[in-house]
C-alpha cells in the first residue's frame, strides 16, 4: 500500500496508460481516441527524452510483425534506452507493452543515435505501432 501523500510516479501512469491502448480490433472512433491517446503519451515520451538533453539524432522505424499488422494488433511499447556519451545506443529495458512489437522496437531503437554528452543516460521511449498506418 502506498503511504499517504505519496504521488504515483508518472512514468508509472504512463505505462497504465500505455498498456490500456493494446488493442487487436476497435470501432473507427475508439480508434481515432487510442490513436490521440498514443500521440500523447509519444509527445510526453519524447519530451522526456529532450529535458535529459539527449536528442534523437537518427531514428530508425521498427518493421512491423507482419501477422499482427494484418490482425489489426498495435499498441506503444515503452522502453528505457541506456545511451552511452557518444550517442549510441548501449541496452534497452521493456517497460511496457506486447512482446512481439517490444522485440521488433528494441532491435530499432539498438540502431538510434543520441547527441554527445557527457556521461551515460537513461531516457524513457515509446514506439508507436499503428495498424492503420501506411507504414
Amino acid at each position: 500500500m502506498r503511504p499517504v501523500g505519496r504521488l504515483r510516479s508518472p512514468f508509472r501512469t504512463i505505462q497504465i496508460l500505455g498498456d490500456l491502448l493494446m488493442f487487436s480490433s476497435r470501432s473507427r472512433k475508439s480508434f481515432l481516441g487510442a490513436l490521440f491517446l498514443t500521440g500523447l503519451l509519444s509527445w510526453v515520451a519524447i519530451g522526456h527524452a529532450q529535458d535529459s538533453g539527449r536528442k534523437i539524432t537518427k531514428k530508425v522505424t521498427p518493421p512491423y510483425p507482419s501477422i499482427l499488422k494484418s490482425k489489426g494488433i498495435g499498441g506503444v511499447v515503452r522502453l528505457k534506452v541506456f545511451v552511452k556519451p557518444d550517442g549510441s545506443v548501449r541496452d534497452t529495458e521493456v517497460l511496457g507493452g506486447n512482446p512481439i512489437l517490444a522485440e521488433s522496437a528494441q532491435k530499432a531503437v539498438l540502431q538510434w543515435k543520441f547527441t554527445p554528452a557527457s556521461s551515460e543516460t537513461k531516457v524513457e521511449v515509446s514506439v508507436v505501432f499503428d495498424p492503420h498506418s501506411e507504414n
